[in-house]
């Protein structure tokens, strides 16, 4: 799988965009939550995308992500490219879980991890130096590493429910 060093920093960079979020929702609970689809409703009565995608959420990931990436020496600018994209994959999931009539928080295996993972690699394939099977597998070790960092952030009381 190419250079070991280089995926398991892709792989620390899109867990520090979808874990910080979280980390700061535990930390301040709903303050300065401002909702993305400010509480607007789709055609089908549900919401746009639901109160848990915030501006709050998408700018400590994109912050923490460009942080990261510049101490993993891959420079600011893509890890708040990299987290900017997870946030989009996780935003157009949410979109599709509402339209599916599932609620907010609600389980719903591969879509809750494989955009906001397959979204930043595909994009940024080129920066990053990623064959096709590179985000194959990088993805699908990105769905195991989400899935237990949930169980882990609920054993630590960071999460409310695990995956």
């Amino acid at each position: 799988m190419g250079d070991l060093r280089l995926n398991l920093s892709i792989l620390i960079l899109l867990g520090v965009a979808n874990g910080t979020p979280i980390l700061l929702k535990r930390i301040l609970g709903d303050r300065f939550a401002v909702p993305i689809d400010f509480g607007l409703t789709w055609l089908d009565g549900q919401p746009l995308l639901g109160s848990s995608k915030t501006f709050r959420g998408l700018a400590v990931a994109i912050a923490a992500t460009a942080i990261v990436a510049a101490m993993l020496k891959f420079g600011w600018r893509l890890g708040a490219e990299i987290a900017f994209m997870s946030m989009m994959g996780d935003v157009a999931a949410s979109f599709l879980k509402r339209r599916l009539g599932l609620e907010p928080h609600a389980r719903a295996f591969g879509l809750d991890q494989i955009p906001e993972a397959l979204l930043p690699l595909v994009i940024l394939r080129r920066p990053l130096g990623l064959s096709g099977l590179e985000i194959v597998l990088l993805v699908m070790a990105f769905i195991l590493l989400e899935i237990w960092l949930s169980r882990l952030f609920f054993m630590l009381h960071i999460r409310d429910q695990p995956y």
